[in-house]
């Protein structure tokens, strides 16, 4: 095998730092790869029982788990949640969860939570496991949620079972930003609805709250352990409507699940496979998958972004989430972006809410430039580097003398007539 020359290590080392230099000053551009991993690795913890999304008839409450977590699962890392703690918490800021409930006395989530009316009992779990996702305590093995420092107010948005309505899923959405949710997560994707669904995120536009919810159900079995029962591709509420911000899921290897649909209007994407919480009781765990769970970790987001920059609009924040989401078929969010980006108090200017959602190609064209500039800097350096590394030892061998040139400390002959 042929040695690299000592020259050439050097252009690659150099290099290879350039490009070390540039993931650091841009967060963002590293979030392609952020969420990927490699074939055959492990989504999480193992062994753990899946958290329902609404109960069969007849069947009991969903209880303890009695497998806790030992690791953190692969959305902590997909999502840079360590980092982005560093610049919010989410503290001051509630996010109002409109779904099965949220347990009040749960660990992970204890002195944390005010329920509207019954909200504080669920018998599901699903609401409880997205409130884990939002704003679980860092303390827990997991690494609990991503703001977790925010407070929740459950609301429900669902019969005891589970199952949603548009009047029930209207009314809770009203009711939070009634009670001061500044963020409003909604765990249901409706068919039907519209015009009431519509008229209560409007009602939570002009009260200056961020909405999000699921692009899709989340895919149930047919029967109990049975293959997963993909909901019809079509637009669904209140994700549909433009002011909402609207979420599909995706898994650790940064694809969706072959058996989910294809989402109508979602703005982003975020980890919602083989994801890890909390249940409605005690320390143990639960996994579960979903749009519904990928939307739980964008409301968290938007908790972060509205504690970091309080006087930003729920409008200013929802496009922020699109708008620094790394470009992919459907951007991806990008939490330490979403935060780390947002102008100063004395540039936040109000957004009509008619502007709250950017079109899909508008968001990743503006996240790509950022990208491609990246890249070209980084080109540049590099290739600025590789040509040094050419000329100057070449300089050096002709004693830094122009071509044809005579040799240091000659002089030139001369020249003669015939």
């Amino acid at each position: 095998m042929r040695r690299v020359p000592r020259r050439l290590r050097a252009v690659a080392s150099v290099a290879a730092a350039t490009a070390s230099l540039l993931v650091s000053a841009f967060p963002g551009a590293a979030a392609a790869t952020a969420y990927e991993r490699p074939p055959g690795a492990a989504p999480g913890p193992v062994g753990l029982p899946v958290i329902p999304s609404a109960l069969a008839s007849g069947r009991s409450c969903t209880g303890a788990s009695p497998t806790p977590a030992h690791a953190q699962p692969w959305t902590m890392s997909a999502l840079g949640v360590a980092r982005v703690r560093e610049l919010s918490d989410g503290t001051g800021v509630t996010v109002g969860v409109v779904d099965t409930g949220v347990a009040a006395n749960v660990p992970a989530l204890a002195g944390r939570v005010t329920a509207v009316a019954d909200a504080g009992q669920d018998c599901v779990g699903h609401g409880s496991f997205a409130a884990g996702l939002i704003a679980g305590r860092a303390e827990d093995a997991t690494g609990g949620g991503i703001a977790p420092q925010a407070r929740i107010l459950a609301v429900r948005g669902t019969g005891k079972n589970g199952t949603a309505s548009p009047g029930t899923v209207a009314a809770g959405i009203r009711a939070a930003v009634d009670r001061g949710a500044r963020v409003v997560y909604v765990g249901a994707a409706l068919t039907e609805g519209r015009a009431e669904l519509t008229a209560a995120v409007a009602y939570a536009t002009r009260k200056d709250a961020v909405v999000v919810a699921p692009a899709a159900p989340d895919a149930v079995p047919t029967t109990a352990g049975g293959t997963p029962s993909a909901p019809p591709a079509r637009p669904y509420f209140p994700a549909f409507i433009p002011q909402v911000v609207a979420v599909e899921d995706f898994g650790p290897d940064g694809s969706r699940p072959q058996e989910a649909p294809d989402v109508f209007a979602a703005d982003l994407a975020a980890p919602g496979d083989a994801v890890v919480s909390i249940g409605p009781k005690g320390a143990g765990n639960y996994i579960g998958s979903g749009s519904s769970l990928a939307a739980a970790f964008v409301a968290g987001t938007a908790a972060l972004v509205r504690a970091y920059q309080p006087r930003l609009t729920a409008a200013e924040v929802a496009n922020r989430l699109v708008a620094s989401a790394y470009p992919a078929t459907k951007p991806v969010l990008d939490p330490y972006a979403a935060v780390a980006a947002v102008s100063s108090p004395a540039a936040a200017r109000p957004t009509p809410a008619a502007a709250m959602r950017l079109p899909a190609r508008t968001a990743s064209h503006a996240a790509r430039t950022r990208a491609l500039v990246v890249a070209s800097v980084g080109g540049g350096l590099v290739a600025l580097v590789a040509g040094a590394a050419v000329i100057v030892p070449l300089g050096r061998a002709r004693g830094w003398r122009p071509a044809g040139g005579a040799p240091s400390g000659e002089r030139p002959k001369a020249s003669t007539s015939a």
